[in-house]
């Protein structure tokens, strides 16, 4: 028998007891397979015959850790106290490196790290609005004011399914903004279509889209505005587009998103009336709602938008009260037409028909473009979008500005670009005459 050593302790070997453990491949004849139970004990108490991990130093160039280890060989001198105390130590050595090693570091700090991903889009209610009450022949209706009233007036009407937050994120746009500091914009929302309004009651009469448009008045009366710029969306730009034929003294220009100029067709009748009657009766359907989002974008919306395609989508499944869609749905459906022509009478103040290239109300403006007379219109299809204040902000608030400056409303705010423009260029050549001179 030989002594060997292994990792620190001492054990004897016994060769008579490896050869017998060592068997061929053939089977043996005549062996009882009983008389190698003991053998297999052996083999598994001193790992004979089974393969081994090879044991890397585990800190090869520290001469620190060698003089430990030779301390521990020389103190623990029991074999089965150095066993375990060797089986401990490589357990610690092993958690050890497990925390100093290089990839064990990466994982900490990626754990470490928390994205932040940008929050959802959602309508910005405040946007600086003060909502006020007016008092119409058909009831209130709620008026959100932004800016100051002394100034001149732009006011607003929305579309289907929707009320003036529509209009936030449009003004609050960084080119509108400078816009807003030389106008008052007043939002009007058709009647129950304000978020968290009650249901209308029962015996309510809701009014019809001449009705509606015979309201302004009423704001114009309670705000002291005696002409405004009417800008208008959808089912809202066919009311301003009614008022302005009445009323075409108090209307200074308009802007018209999607506005329709003839009465419904069977298709859209057929679509909305069933829309109507499941609002009534059921709520906000899937079909109602994948009609809504039609209305706004056309289609492919998600792909072109996914977020804010879900936003109108959670807009109008918590936002909206199902009874009152209903009913201005039904007031929109049962509109007459405006009965306008370029050989007749038409819209007599400056039009800017606008309309998006993915919007499935193309043809109406162009109708409608076809009714106006060429030298107070313009017609203008953004490319790449349906619902242009949403999906195009830039372009549409660059050909808003350009429109209202060829009515001569911009002049002050042409000074002031022209004075911001002439202090970046003193600044950048004070800048560049102070590096050249470094």
């Amino acid at each position: 028998m030989h002594r060997c050593s292994l990792n620190g302790g001492f054990y004897m070997s016994m060769e008579y007891l490896y050869e017998r453990t060592t068997l061929p491949t053939k089977k043996r004849i005549g062996v009882d397979r009983r008389s190698y139970a003991p053998i297999k004990k052996y083999k598994k108490i001193f790992n004979i015959g089974y393969a081994r991990k090879r044991l890397e130093p585990l800190f090869v160039a520290s001469p620190l850790n060698v003089t430990c280890m030779e301390e521990i060989n020389e103190v623990n001198t029991d074999p089965v106290e150095t066993s375990s105390n060797m089986s401990s130590m490589n357990a610690e050595e092993t958690a050890l490196l497990g925390v100093l090693s290089g990839d064990s570091m990466d994982d900490i700090e990626l754990k470490n790290i928390q994205l932040q991903f940008p929050s959802s889009q959602r309508f910005n209610g405040d946007g600086g609005c003060t909502e006020v009450r007016v008092r119409t022949d058909h009831g209130d209706i709620m008026v959100a004011v932004q800016g100051d009233r002394a100034k001149p007036a732009i006011l607003t009407y929305h579309d289907l399914g929707v009320n003036y937050f529509c209009f936030q994120p449009f003004f609050n746009f960084v080119d509108m903004r400078a816009l807003l500091e030389n106008f008052c914009v007043y939002h009007v929302n058709a009647p129950g279509q304000e978020e968290g309004a009650p249901s209308l009651p029962e015996d309510y009469i809701y009014p019809t889209m001449d009705e509606l448009a015979n309201q302004i008045n009423y704001v114009l009366v309670h705000f002291g505005i005696k002409s405004f710029i009417g800008f208008g969306v959808g089912a809202g730009a066919n009311i301003l587009a009614r008022f302005s034929l009445a009323q075409p003294k108090k209307v200074d220009a308009l802007a018209l998103v999607n506005c329709t100029s003839n009465q419904a067709g069977w298709i859209e009748w057929a679509y909305q009336k069933m829309n109507s009657r499941s609002l009534r009766t059921r709520g906000m359907t899937q079909a109602v709602l994948d009609y809504l989002m039609w209305h706004h974008f056309g289609r492919y919306s998600e792909e072109r938008n996914r977020d804010l395609s879900q936003m109108y989508r959670n807009y109008f499944s918590r936002n909206v009260n199902p009874t009152n869609l209903s009913l201005f749905i039904d007031a929109y459906v049962q509109r007459t037409d405006l009965g306008i022509g370029r050989d007749t009478d038409t819209i007599k103040v400056p039009v800017l028909n606008i309309t998006g290239a993915m919007s499935p109300h193309v043809d109406d403006t162009v109708t409608l473009n076809g009714r106006l007379h060429p030298s107070k219109s313009t017609w203008m299809k953004i490319s790449d979008c349906g619902m242009v204040l949403e999906e195009q902000p830039g372009k549409i608030s660059e050909a808003f500005r350009l429109f209202l400056q060829g009515e001569g409303y911009e002049a002050q705010l042409l000074r002031l670009a022209n004075h911001s423009l002439l202090l970046i260029i003193v600044l950048n050549t004070y800048i560049i005459s102070i590096s050249d001179h470094n």
